[in-house]
């Protein structure tokens, strides 16, 4: 979707489409949000001889907001320019400029487009060495090129920018995962019993923690390939320190194919998964996208039980429908655990029911926020149709809603207060 987005926002400006184009996305933390950020690149070797100069720029898509999208050609007032880049030539294509700077005794993999925190364009390449014989790559360092001035630097792990968000590549995780899984106990028995051997699963993301730091996420499941893992696996992204969490549960592959199944036929295909801690369980989070790519629906689904899952329109209506999904199935959710709501109190100052679809719904206003009206079905709570104006309620609903807001969880405290007496 970023991809699509991005394109539409340089075809904008038919004179910038027709010379460049985009490169890779590449997700990133940039003073705190999230963006997928990609440089204009040039279109064949005929572009780059007419703009030896350079590309003009390169577009940010917000991970989160698909209305911010931003084609940024200029920082205080100054061009930016993408001069060295993979899809140049001669002294202008970064590898060999590299070469030419002095990175000689490293490999180099995963050239990745980043800007610092105040939109500075670079190149960020790791930089390994191998192990074992011409096998067993690993990251020793990295390396930063200033897109624009050609300016390069090599850092250790340890003295890398902040701002630097991916030294461990993809590959080189995921190679060293699955040896460690393979041998885990022993070499001979990964050749003849195989008993423990443990391999991730099919994909990996990259997720961001409340440190805000990047990890590589996979699942974690036997050799055999069944449906089920015994946990995930976090690996930083930039010391590769690696913590396996033991969760028992579906593999993304199965909660994609459950999320899949409950729309089918509308035959959207959902995006790879990535697990959070939602209303205190194990839970799959992904995106249901139509033939032409673009997001539809948002799908929670149980890492524990892959047949409970919520669908909605947007995150919120997902969150709704997975919470009752779970209340169905006898869940007990801890709602001063959950970190999704907003409780509070108040009284009552108007309030009326409307029926529809042999459903009746109540609406509320209290004295204690005057900005939001309140909903909900008789099913949230047994208290609602004895509640009228002047009672004391506390109620929860979905944080950060506004307008017409849905109630979670209800309670009038003048019953509660008949009661105990």
């Amino acid at each position: 979707m970023a991809m699509r987005l991005g394109d539409k926002k340089i075809g904008e400006d038919p004179a910038l489409g027709s010379v460049a184009k985009l490169g890779q996305f590449h997700i990133q933390s940039v003073n705190g949000e999230l963006y997928w950020v990609a440089p204009l690149v040039h279109r064949d070797i005929i572009k780059w001889i007419t703009s030896l100069d350079g590309t003009n720029g390169y577009v940010m898509v917000s991970a989160s907001n698909p209305q911010d999208v931003r084609l940024v050609q200029e920082i205080d007032k100054k061009p930016v320019k993408i001069v060295y880049q993979p899809e140049a030539y001669l002294l202008q294509d970064l590898q060999r400029h590299m070469y030419l700077k002095g990175i000689v005794n490293a490999g180099m993999t995963d050239f990745t487009f980043e800007i610092d925190d105040k939109g500075k364009p670079y190149w960020v390449t790791t930089l390994y060495e191998h192990k074992v014989g011409y096998s067993g790559a690993n990251a020793i360092g990295v390396a930063t090129v200033d897109a624009s001035t050609g300016e390069t630097k090599r850092y250790s792990i340890k003295d890398a920018p902040k701002w630097i968000d991916r030294i461990q590549p993809e590959s080189f995780v995921v190679d060293q995962i699955n040896d460690w899984g393979l041998y885990v106990k022993g070499f001979l028995n990964s050749v003849i019993s195989e008993e423990g051997v443990l391999v991730a699963t099919e994909g990996t993301s990259l997720v961001y923690g409340n440190d805000d730091r990047a990890y590589w996420y996979t699942g974690i499941t036997s050799a055999g390939g069944d449906e089920s893992t015994i946990g995930f696996m976090l690996v930083d992204t930039r010391t590769k320190e690696a913590k396996l969490y033991k969760q028992p549960g579906a593999t993304e592959t199965a909660a994609m194919t459950s999320a899949e199944g409950k729309v089918q036929e509308k035959n959207y295909q959902a995006t790879f998964p990535v697990m959070y801690n939602i209303l205190g369980k194990p839970t799959y989070v992904m995106s249901l996208k139509d033939k032409a790519g673009l997001v539809k629906m948002v799908s929670f689904v149980s890492v524990e039980d892959y047949s409970v899952l919520g669908l909605g329109e947007n995150k919120e209506d997902a969150l709704r429908n997975y919470r009752e999904a779970l209340a169905s199935k006898g869940n007990s959710i801890k709602l001063e655990n959950d970190e999704t709501q907003e409780t509070i109190e108040g009284t009552i100052t108007r309030i009326n029911q409307e029926v529809q679809s042999g459903n009746t719904f109540y609406y509320l206003t209290i004295d204690t926020d005057t900005s939001r009206i309140f909903n909900a079905m008789s099913k949230v709570s047994s208290e609602l149709p004895l509640t009228q104006v002047g009672d004391k309620v506390k109620l929860s609903y979905q944080k950060e809603a506004k307008g017409l807001v849905d109630i979670n969880e209800f309670d009038n405290l003048n019953i509660l207060n008949i009661k105990e007496d």
